[in-house]
């Protein structure tokens, strides 16, 4: 994945954008952003160096010439997804962008590398920080416009139940119109950039001899077009091969109004046959995992499909919510719990970028979050389990859930406050299940405390993310769990905490069994008010969180262009 594009070849791709003839003709509200934000406690050069640029090779020596030919198409779709993504997180971005290539602010070089860092003049890893203008980036993403609120959109609903249905779907934009809200499809609104997408995809599949990926790219192409992906997700699930890609629409951590907007990106990768089959086993026990789940039984769920592959995979490209920011070292696709329930889902680490993280990141923070002792016990091997059961446990426990006689979903029901809540449960049980397959011998229980300090480490880590960031809110709800019940102890001489091992394998199960319930009763107000008490930092965090600045917070990979 290519972390970022240079200033020129952004500039360049904006400048294509801004004089393309536009598909449709969408209302949207522009600013007009002429000078640097001057605060003095922010250094955008200390920011940005927050990300350690790492230069990726991935090994591709494997492919055949068809495979490589593919990949390389597949590669110039990239472009096309960043452009539509910078418009997700603000509709008006090109134009902020344009205006700081415009000005003369004496820093204008940092700035421009900050905005393309993250797609924006909000800086991800300081709560939103604006760092050019004083405009306060839209919680509701380019979504929806700017001035729009929650209130707005629900009473529109109200007097228009015709326009509930389009307006919560995950696949339209919603504009002004007059004195009226209008909802926009995907496929439209992005014309101007899904139509060459599409097209790359279906030549990619005329090189391609994998009869799968033919038939997904080709499915996956029609899905661009007409905004309806079912089909193409199924297709999805099952390919085969050594490229492993995902590309679409998919998560919806960028609707800070309600979680309902998805974000377009890709993943293009090649898979390592070896390490997948290694872990495939794993996936056979996820129905004993459900029935494993510390909670009553009418919290579980059976009715989603268990077949969920796994793919350890070495990433090639980014595209789109994949490129700016946080890095993504695995994901669990796809998030249409219809397709869940027939086929499962399917868990993909990226193992190069894992393994960059371990090393320039986990690992040192360990050495300053637990006592000397407890801090050599880390691993990367249990930074790859931690990552690979996090994204099995995304497929366990509530998704299609009753409420008041009616038949919904878990993300319906508590919107904003889904993805933070579904991060953290998915990460504490998949801490759960490590232990439980130690418990069966499936994984050495010998090493259980390297593996819980490993698992307690990595809380860290998320939260320096800014607890606005769903991973992050996960991490910060289970670390206040942990100290609250005295599974982890704070050492004032050494400003370094101790892990109650025993406690903290009991207060994984316990705070299991909570979050399962939250997701599984549906009731938003509960949720709130366990996010409320759990999600934030304590002084003992903040101050750990603020020696670690020789550290990393994450990394710049850079991918070739072509393979």
């Amino acid at each position: 994945m290519q972390k970022l594009m240079t200033s020129i070849a952004l500039a360049a791709l904006l400048a294509a954008c801004q004089n393309a003839d536009k598909a449709p003709e969408i209302s949207v509200e522009t600013e007009t952003i002429t000078e640097a934000n001057t605060d003095t406690g922010y250094d955008i050069a200390a920011q940005y160096a927050k990300f350690a640029p790492i230069k990726m090779n991935p090994d591709t020596s494997f492919l055949s010439d068809s495979e490589r030919a593919v990949v390389n198409k597949l590669m110039e779709i990239s472009p096309y997804l960043n452009a539509i993504y910078m418009r997700q997180l603000n509709a008006s971005n090109p134009e902020i962008r344009a205006a700081i290539a415009a000005s003369d602010v004496p820093n204008k070089s940092s700035v421009l590398e900050m905005f393309d860092q993250h797609y924006g003049v909000c800086d991800s890893l300081a709560e939103g920080h604006v760092f050019y203008g004083d405009t306060p980036c839209p919680k509701g993403g380019g979504f929806y416009p700017a001035d729009m609120t929650t209130e707005e959109f629900e009473a529109w609903i109200a007097a228009h139940p015709e326009d509930g249905d389009a307006f919560r779907s995950g696949y339209t934009v919603i504009r002004r119109s007059g004195d009226e809200l209008v909802a926009i499809p995907y496929a439209e609104a992005y014309a101007e950039w899904v139509e060459p997408v599409a097209k790359l995809m279906r030549e990619a599949a005329d090189l391609s001899e994998e009869p799968s990926l033919k038939r997904f790219l080709n499915l996956r192409a029609d899905a661009f077009l007409s905004d309806d992906y079912f089909e193409s997700e199924l297709a999805w699930m099952d390919l085969e091969g050594n490229i492993e890609v995902a590309i679409g629409p998919y998560e919806v951590y960028d609707d800070g109004l309600f979680g309902y907007k998805t974000a377009y990106e890709m993943f293009l990768t090649v898979k390592n046959p070896e390490e997948s089959a290694a872990l495939a086993k794993y996936k056979d026990y996820l129905r004993d995992m459900e029935a494993n789940l510390p909670v009553d039984e009418s919290y579980k769920n059976f009715k989603r499909g268990f077949e969920s592959p796994i793919a350890v995979t070495y990433q090639v490209k980014g595209g789109g919510d994949n490129v700016p920011g946080v890095q993504t070292i695995a994901f669990n696709l796809p998030n249409d719990e219809r397709v869940r329930e027939a086929k499962g889902a399917k868990k993909v680490i990226l193992n190069n970028v894992l393994g960059a993280k371990y090393d320039r990141i986990l690992s040192p923070i360990g050495e300053r979050v637990l006592v000397e002792d407890q801090a050599a016990l880390t691993v990367k091997k249990y930074m790859s389990f931690n990552t690979l059961f996090h994204e099995l446990s995304h497929s366990l426990g509530p998704g299609t859930i009753t409420v008041d006689g009616q038949e919904t979903t878990v993300s319906a029901q508590l919107k904003d406050l889904s993805s933070g809540l579904e991060e953290g449960k998915a990460d504490v049980m998949g801490a759960y299940n490590i232990i439980y397959m130690m418990n069966r011998g499936e994984l050495p229980i010998s090493e259980k405390h390297n593996f819980l300090a490993t698992y307690f480490t990595g809380k860290f880590r998320s939260m320096r993310f800014g607890t606005e960031a769903a991973h992050a809110k996960g991490a910060a709800f289970q670390y206040s769990y942990f100290r609250e019940v005295g599974a982890v102890e704070w050492i004032a001489d050494q400003k370094r905490f101790k892990i109650d091992f025993d406690k903290l394998e009991q207060a994984i199960s316990d705070l299991t069994g909570k979050v399962v319930m939250v997701q599984g009763d549906g009731n938003y107000d509960q949720a709130k008010a366990f996010l409320d008490k759990y999600a934030r930092l304590d002084d003992e965090a903040k101050m750990v969180l603020g020696d670690l600045d020789h550290i990393p917070i994450d990394i710049r990979p850079i991918y070739p262009n072509k393979i």
